[in-house]
């Protein structure tokens, strides 16, 4: 497995470093309408919002209130009242309990709805296109020229594009009462940015020859029209999985849709400092990921999914099942070599000596190695540092950092045991400084 692990990786490795931009469409060709699900947000959507109206003139901003305990509708209000008028693109969906706080998906639904009623009946749903970010989000000004491209929104059959994520504090230190837990902060929000400026733009690179690039919750852009062939009867685009993003590629995909992954372009987010958050999030993840599961029948029956990408679909959505097993069945051999040990010392130092130790050595190494790798790729391709000594350490650090998913994924299936599937908020670095309080689990 671990062999195979490796293949895998140099796989993906080679099209991601060989791969170059692309040419820019005209943004002036679609309407572009930004979703911002926001849920006790008050400590970061007044920028947000004013980020997006600046750099994105034309485009509309729909701001989804889920009923904050906070001033998030407040403030959203105070931007939209300008020079004593009002600013005609930036709209404020208010959600009420108990209707609201049942997911991000049931917030996105309800700014697609309000879409709908504000839009022309006989607008073109086709130059239409959703945007969605979060409420710390900040996609980069090209974007939009970006997306617009001509093998992107204008390929008539590409139905959703995934922008680049990019942390936006990579530099910036947090707060703290130590030296360590400052540093141990700033390196968390470096490896979040790590994993998805290399091995997941790396994945998501690879996935278009498998025609299975999939949605992420920032920075996804969508086609009105592609939403509207798989709302339903309910039209309801976006369905009640912890992973809705992840899902919603399920189902544009085995509609017949084709999406898309830009490297060209980004958006920038904020990484976390805290391990607990860290964790919050990523079991949340994982557990949307076990709860995409029931979709395995619908991706390999699918007659517009090929073989390969049902393949690498089905692997993805195996992979915390396979990090359940694997931390069941990895630590067996250590113990039966600790119990040989006990029982016999001399013996087990003599059989390592006259040779075990290369099963360790190569054991170890194809363990690291699909993780280390990244750590010099990311300090050169994304840092443009030759210093491969500081490359090597945090592929290191990576390492263990990828390791954290074996908890995470024990962490998402005794919630999925216990039928705790809401939706957990995973709180802003800047609501821990300021004192706001968020619950965690809803």
């Amino acid at each position: 497995m671990s062999v195979a692990f490796i293949v895998y990786v140099a796989m993906i490795v080679v099209p991601y470093l060989r791969r170059k931009p692309a040419p820019l469409g005209d943004p002036d060709a679609f309407a572009w309408h930004f979703f911002v699900p926001c849920r006790d947000e008050e400590a970061v959507i007044r920028e947000t919002v004013r980020y997006l109206r600046t750099t994105f003139r034309r485009a509309h901003v729909w701001v989804v209130d889920d009923d904050s305990d906070d001033r998030t509708a407040r403030v959203v209000r105070s931007v939209w009242r300008r020079n004593g008028g009002y600013d005609p693109n930036l709209h404020l969906v208010a959600r009420r309990r108990p209707e609201a706080r049942t997911g991000k998906g049931d917030a996105l639904n309800a700014a697609y709805h309000a879409l709908n009623e504000w839009l022309e009946p006989d607008t073109d749903r086709d130059r239409v296109v959703v945007v969605v970010v979060d409420a710390d989000g900040r996609p980069a000004a090209n974007c939009l020229e970006v997306c617009a491209a001509e093998h992107l929104f204008g390929d008539e059959k590409i139905g959703a594009v995934q922008l680049d994520v990019r942390m936006s504090n990579v530099r910036t230190r947090p707060p703290g009462r130590t030296w360590f837990a400052r540093a141990f902060g700033l390196k968390l929000a470096q490896l979040q940015d790590l994993e998805f400026r290399t091995a997941i733009a790396a994945i998501q690179t690879s996935r278009g020859f498998t025609g299975t690039i999939s949605m992420g919750g920032n920075g996804q852009f969508t086609r009105l029209a592609a939403l509207d062939s798989i709302g339903g009867d309910e039209h309801q685009p976006w369905r009640g999985s912890l992973l809705e993003d992840f899902e919603l590629g399920v189902h544009l995909l085995t509609a017949g849709w084709r999406t898309g992954f830009t490297p060209d372009s980004h958006v920038a987010q904020e990484g976390l400092y805290s391990l607990r958050r860290f964790l919050v999030q990523r079991t949340r993840w994982g557990q949307g990921t076990m709860q995409c599961s029931r979709y395995l029948r619908r991706i390999w029956d699918s007659p517009h999914v090929s073989t390969l990408g049902a393949a690498e679909m089905m692997y993805y959505l195996a992979q915390p099942w396979m990090q359940l097993l694997g931390s069941l069945l990895y630590p067996v051999p250590f113990i039966l070599l600790l119990t040989s040990t006990a029982g016999d010392p001399s013996q087990v130092w003599t059989w390592f000596t006259g040779g075990a130790w290369i099963l360790f050595a190569i054991y170890g190494s194809f363990g690291l190695l699909p993780f280390v790798v990244w750590g010099p790729i990311y300090q050169m391709k994304c840092l443009g540092s030759k210093n491969i000594f500081r490359g090597l350490g945090m592929g290191l650090l990576y390492a263990a950092y990828i390791y954290t998913f074996y908890l995470t994924s024990w962490r998402a299936v005794i919630r999925l045991v216990r039928r705790r599937n809401g939706w957990s908020k995973t709180r802003r670095n800047t609501e821990v400084t300021s004192g706001v309080k968020v619950a965690l689990d809803s």
